[in-house]
């Protein structure tokens, strides 16, 4: 109850919450709001201006703009979800692991993420799709390859902080087992520390597959997805530079809400941050 009233008093959060759902809504029930069919060409209104039938307007090939930037959302947004669930969920069960038993079992998890971690993520990225080639799927593959290491290495770091407190060590007396312990006692402490993490790299991986896609080695066209429509429209950025700002500016609108989003719930949760914020008031 105390963290959704701190949540509901912070306007920037709120504001962030409101975009974040809109924008999800729209690409989920985007087949009942796009105008038209997002990959059907009709070349005699190519680039045609907004107006109430396309209300932002055709691409080269009469598109509608606006029914791609829906059904964008789907390959975009809400595959950048999916991409950080599954990288959150290899991240906390390797990391619980490690940092609960140690031993040599922390050794070898340790000893792995810091191979992976060598590399630069976004070098390992295109690395991973360079071999296994162009596609949605092989994005999703690579962003999880690139991330879940450190994932692992953050939430052990907060496994271990806890593993020396009183109740951890007298749940241990009374006999309870590892699950037990870990369910009750060490994912509620560092649940907070993922959630702030997860939605501050959501923004991050979004902008990962639309660049990739904008470079060609994501999304394929015709499929709608935010970075393939700006590699389309950069062909005509000199002619119809217009055809960029409809897909730019909702990549910059997503990824500004999951960034502000992460910084406001890090000043929810942590608690002393809010009494060192009120003492500088």
């Amino acid at each position: 109850m105390i963290f959704w009233k701190r949540l509901k008093s912070d306007k920037v959060a709120v504001i962030c919450i409101s975009v974040i759902i809109v924008v999800l809504l729209l690409g989920i029930f985007a087949p009942l709001v796009a105008p038209h069919n997002p990959i059907e060409p009709h070349i005699n209104v190519k680039f045609a201006n907004i107006s109430l039938d396309y209300p932002l307007g055709t691409d080269h090939l009469g598109r509608c703009v606006l029914s791609r930037l829906l059904y964008g959302i789907q390959t975009t947004v809400v595959l950048a979800l999916v991409t950080m669930g599954a990288t959150l969920l290899i991240g906390t069960l390797l990391g619980v692991i490690a940092g609960y038993f140690r031993g040599w079992i922390d050794e070898v998890i340790m000893r792995f993420c810091d191979v992976l971690l060598s590399f630069p993520s976004e070098v390992m990225i295109l690395a991973i799709v360079g071999m296994l080639g162009p596609s949605l799927t092989h994005v999703v593959i690579a962003n999880i390859a690139a991330k879940w290491a450190w994932y692992t290495r953050m939430i052990r770091s907060s496994v271990v902080q806890y593993m020396d407190k009183n109740y951890i060590r007298f749940s241990k007396v009374l006999g309870c087992n590892a699950s037990h312990i870990i369910r009750k006692h060490l994912l509620p402490n560092v649940v907070s520390d993922i959630i702030v993490l997860a939605t501050l790299d959501t923004g991050w991986v979004i902008l990962n597959i639309s660049g990739l896609s904008f470079l060609g080695l994501g999304v394929q066209a015709p499929t709608p997805e935010w970075g393939m429509m700006l590699n389309e429209a950069k062909n005509i950025m000199t002619t119809h530079p217009a055809q960029m700002l409809a897909p730019g500016l909702a990549i910059l609108i997503i990824v500004i809400a999951f960034n502000f989003l992460g910084d406001s719930l890090r000043d929810v949760l942590d608690p002393k941050y809010n009494q060192h914020r009120a003492v500088a008031k």
